[in-house]
Formats: C-alpha cells, sequence, structure tokens
C-alpha cells in the first residue's frame, strides 16, 4: 500500500522540481519514488502550495518554553542572559507543560528534527514521548579555570541521564559561549568531545569581541553582579571566533549559533583552518532571536558569499515569539529584501540542517529510504522575477 502526494511545487531537499512530480511513500511515510504524474497511477492526493521536506530546528532551548512572553525585548545581551539567568527557575509543572506545548507547536508547524541545548535533565520526559528527532547538546560553563573540572563533572550526571534514557550517539556535551567558558573548559570540552558533533553559542553580541580584544565592555558588568573573578583570563587581541575555534582540534562537527557580529576577517580565518584539515563548521541562524535580543540582523550574505554551510534555528521561548522554522525563513526572506531565493533557503532549513545533526540519512530530502516527513506550505507569492517568496501569510503545515 502507498501514499501519494503532489502539489504545483514540490522542493526535494535540493531544489524545487522544475516539472510536475509525484511524491510515493509507504504507509509509514518512508520515501518510495518521485516519479511523472503519467507513472504515479491512481490515488493521487493534490495540494495547493510546496511540498518540502520536514524542518530541522538546529538550535533551541526547550527547558526554557516557560519564559515565553517574560523577557524583555532590545535589550541587548548581557541584559538579556541575566534576565534568563534570574527567570529560568519554576515550578516543575509549569515548566512540563510549557515544553509540551512548545513540542507540539514544532511538530504541527512542520518541524521533524530538534539541535536542543540542555542544561537540566528536565526535557527527558517531554522527549521521550516525541515523534521529533533530538540531537541534546549538554552545555557546560565556567570562566574561570580552576573550577573547570567541576564544572563539567558537574553536568555528567545530566548527560548521563539523557544517554541512559535515549539514543547514546545523539547525546553530547557543548561549551555555552566564549564569554562563559575558561582557556581550561574548553581544554576539557576538546578531548570530551573528540569527532562528535557540538554547538556553542558565537559572536551574538559585539561586547563578546570587545572582551576578547581588549578585556573591555558589558560582560565586565555582567562578571562583576555574579562574582565571577576573571582576574587571571587574558584577552587575545583577537575577535572571540578567532580566539575559540582552535581549541578543536579533534575533529569536531560544530554548529557555530547566531554570529551576529562575523566579520570578513572571521570568515577568512574559518577557511584558513579548513585548509587545517579540521571538519566544516556549521553556521545557524536564529534571526528572529538576534533581533529580538539585539535588534541585529546577522551578516547572512557575508557568509553565504563565502561557500559557508548555513542552517536555521528558532532559539528558545526567551528570546523569540515562536518555535516556527517558516517564520524564520518568512524574516530572512524580507530582511534580505526576497535577494534570496526560497529554494537555497528552504535547503538550509531541511537536508543541511539534517546533515549538521549527523541524520541526514534519515531526514532532509526526497529520497528512497527516507523518512523525512511531508510538509505543506501555503500562501506563497511570485517575486518579479516569477521565482517564489514568502510573505506574511505563507503558513507551514505537516501533513505526513
Amino acid at each position: 500500500m502507498y501514499r501519494k502526494f503532489t502539489a504545483p511545487h514540490i522542493f526535494d531537499g535540493h531544489q524545487i522540481s522544475p516539472e510536475p512530480v509525484v511524491l510515493i511513500t509507504d504507509m509509514a511515510g518512508t520515501i518510495v519514488d518521485l516519479v511523472s504524474p503519467s507513472l504515479a497511477g491512481d490515488g493521487v492526493a493534490t495540494f495547493e502550495g510546496l511540498l518540502t521536506p520536514g524542518f530541522v530546528n538546529s538550535h533551541c532551548h526547550l527547558e526554557l518554553s516557560h519564559l515565553k512572553q517574560t523577557i524583555a525585548e532590545a535589550t541587548g545581551l548581557v541584559a538579556f542572559v541575566q534576565q534568563v539567568m534570574g527567570s529560568r527557575a519554576a515550578v516543575m509543572e509549569i515548566k512540563m507543560q510549557a515544553m509540551i506545548n512548545a513540542e507540539i507547536e514544532m511538530y504541527q508547524a512542520g518541524i521533524v528534527a530538534v539541535g536542543d541545548v540542555c542544561n537540566t535533565a528536565d526535557s527527558i520526559i517531554v522527549k521521550g514521548q516525541s515523534q521529533l528527532h533530538w540531537h541534546n547538546f549538554i552545555e557546560v560553563s565556567g570562566f574561570t579555570d580552576a573550577t573547570a573540572q567541576a564544572r563539567l563533572d558537574n553536568m555528567k550526571t545530566v548527560f548521563e541521564a539523557f544517554k541512559t534514557a535515549g539514543n547514546p550517539a545523539q547525546t553530547t556535551f557543548s561549551p555555552h559561549a566564549p564569554y562563559s567558558v575558561s582557556k581550561k573548559l574548553f581544554q576539557l570540552l576538546n578531548h570530551e568531545t573528540a569527532s562528535q558533533t557540538i554547538t556553542i553559542h558565537n559572536q551574538e553580541a559585539a561586547v563578546e569581541n570587545e572582551l576578547y580584544q581588549s578585556k573591555t565592555g558589558g560582560f565586565m558588568g555582567l562578571y562583576q553582579n555574579f562574582g565571577i573573578d576573571i582576574a587571571a583570563f587574558e584577552p587575545t587581541g583577537k575577535s572571540s571566533f578567532e580566539s575559540w575555534l582552535p581549541y578543536f582540534s579533534n575533529q569536531q562537527s560544530i554548529l557555530c549559533v547566531h554570529n551576529s557580529f562575523t566579520s570578513p576577517a572571521d570568515v577568512a580565518f574559518y577557511h584558513q583552518q579548513l585548509l587545517a584539515q579540521k571538519p566544516p563548521l556549521y553556521f545557524c541562524i536564529c534571526v528572529n532571536a538576534n533581533k529580538y535580543i539585539e535588534q541585529k540582523v546577522p551578516p547572512i550574505n557575508l557568509l553565504r558569499n563565502a561557500g559557508c554551510n548555513i542552517v536555521l534555528g528558532t532559539d528558545s521561548y526567551a528570546s523569540n515569539h515562536q518555535l516556527n522554522i517558516l517564520e524564520e525563513i518568512k524574516t530572512i526572506q524580507k530582511e534580505t529584501n526576497y535577494t534570496i531565493k526560497l529554494e537555497e533557503v528552504l535547503g538550509w532549513a531541511t537536508f543541511s540542517g539534517a546533515t549538521a545533526l549527523g541524520l541526514n540519512n534519515l531526514l532532509g530530502s526526497f529520497e528512497k529510504g527516507k523518512k523525512p516527513g511531508i510538509v505543506l506550505i501555503e500562501g506563497l507569492t511570485a517575486g518579479e522575477d516569477g521565482s517564489l517568496q514568502t510573505n506574511h501569510n505563507s503558513v507551514a503545515s505537516r501533513i505526513f
């Protein structure tokens, strides 16, 4: 028994088909074939809009879902971090219901996999009942060398809880951010994560670069407020990106998240690192979160023109009004004046995201044997050049 789907436009994970095609799956959703309508036979379900593989949300914090509509916008990163740290504690029942609601929202909006940052084991129960694929990034932080081993050991309890509850291969340690991880802790994490997929918040604010270039800027006040002694920290005179990337020398695949203040010099440094046989980075864009916190759009055209690997994320409800990848796509197209084709951005949201999370053998494209989910995007319009564009009314929904 088979199911058959067609629409005026079908994106297969790589391109929008130039000719009409029919997508055939088995009853469980596994892809059987893409064929011309003349070969599809009877029983084809026709939809209006565009069919695409399910979306990959490459960066989220499910456990912060209870912070929806509680953190002020446009505060800047330093104030945002302090608000989150002061607000993240909550009654477990409230946190649990918020996570359940967020998971349902992502599922219904066509997300099939999530790269999720975890500071606690709170989300294990929700993920155990979820139909989504999850990569759990167990986040480690600590900005003083003296406490580095203790901070890592403390998070090993969370790490083991996730490994015991689910797929061990989809749980890895990760550093929080350059402004919250010491030199010694970076070195420990480099050892712990050899040949694994990790993530890190990168250059989300200009003050992060200031910290590494001159040990000045807004983070000085944050460290003072939380009683963090940074006397031993020595600035590198370089950007934060150039300062932290060399710590990872054990063939890690890295999701580099936010990148709002990444420069051409940083991109050139990245390409030099590639020549040193490092695995490629994936630059994760969370454009709505960056606008929410810093009122800043990442340099998307800089990254794409340099041939960088781009994926998409939503960040958490602390910094976004929804956990919806199509809304990220809509904002990217609008903020770049629709110069980036929908076909390209859909690739970031599907195949590239699946590849970044090591799930491209299962998800991301309509290829035989995969089970990527099927999402319908409605409300698209044609641009001046005839290419498809999103607009305010565009919506995505899972149909299989």
